[in-house]
């Protein structure tokens, strides 16, 4: 009945990356098509796989959702493709993180600025919102998580490790 509980869902934002390669896959399947159309037919089944792969596999992976489930000083953080399906990315104890603060505060300075640091983005990538800089070890891996919760995670994370939650 005590537990502390919190879930958030955050949309990526389409990146050029993304319009890129959903552009040049369909530009692919349209050259396939025209080329098995009108000088080899024997491409038209190439063609027509290439059209189903492109759309079953990369369409959905430049449509992502980030879900954060914040359980009791576990966060787990899922992705969502196109709506339908959701993987397991991670999961981060609270006890083993060092800090959690915005990323454009002075307690991130030092670790904003280390190269060593392995980045992982789960956030919108909108550069104006309120992003937060988790500094955890991943498989044995010092690692910079960058998230976007809301004020009520960021509240119930506070509760559970108020010396490792920064909100300023």
């Amino acid at each position: 009945m005590g537990d502390l509980y919190a879930e958030c869902l955050v949309k990526k934002e389409r990146s050029m990356k993304d319009l890129a390669v959903k552009c040049g896959s369909i530009a692919l399947v349209v050259i396939l098509l025209w080329f098995s159309i009108f000088a080899m037919i024997f491409l038209l089944p190439v063609a027509i796989v290439a059209g189903c792969l492109v759309y079953f596999f990369v369409f959905p992976r430049t449509d992502i959702e980030y879900e954060y489930l914040y359980v009791n000083g576990e966060l787990d953080v899922d992705v969502v493709m196109a709506k339908k399906k959701r993987k397991k990315v991670n999961t981060f104890d609270l006890n083993q993180t060092d800090l959690v603060a915005p990323l454009n505060s002075r307690r991130m300075e030092y670790y904003n600025g280390n190269t060593r640091l392995k980045v992982l983005d789960y956030s919108s990538g909108n550069a104006d919102a309120k992003r937060y800089g988790m500094i955890t070890s991943v498989n044995q891996q010092n690692c910079k998580v960058i998230l976007e919760p809301d004020e009520n995670m960021i509240n119930m994370m506070k509760k559970t490790a108020p010396s490792k939650v920064f909100t300023d």
